[in-house]
C-alpha cells in the first residue's frame, strides 16, 4: 500500500529535524575540538582553514580520492605558524 503524501512530508519534516540536531552536534564538537587545539586564536581566511580541515578530513576518509598514505601530514602545532592578520 503507498503511502498518502501528507504521511510522506510528516516523515521528511522530522528527518530533517533529526538531520538539523545531527549536524548541530558534529559542529559543537568539532568546534570543541578546534578551539582545544588553539584553532580559535588563529587569525585565518576561511578558505584557507576550510582547506587545511579538507586536508585532514581526506587522511582521515576511507576509500576516498586521496589515500590516507598520499596525504601531507600535518604536524602539531603547524597552525601555530600562521602568520596573524589584524
Amino acid at each position: 500500500m503507498k503511502k498518502p503524501s501528507r504521511q510522506i512530508r510528516d516523515e521528511i519534516a522530522k528527518l530533517q529535524e533529526q538531520l538539523k540536531q545531527a549536524e548541530t552536534r558534529e559542529a559543537e564538537r568539532i568546534g570543541r575540538i578546534a578551539l582545544r587545539a588553539g584553532i580559535g586564536e588563529i587569525e585565518i581566511e576561511e578558505g584557507a582553514l576550510l582547506s587545511a580541515f579538507e586536508e585532514v578530513a581526506g587522511r582521515f576518509r576511507k576509500g576516498g580520492s586521496r589515500p590516507a598514505e598520499a596525504a601531507t601530514a600535518v604536524p602539531p602545532g603547524a597552525f601555530s605558524g600562521v602568520a596573524e592578520q589584524g
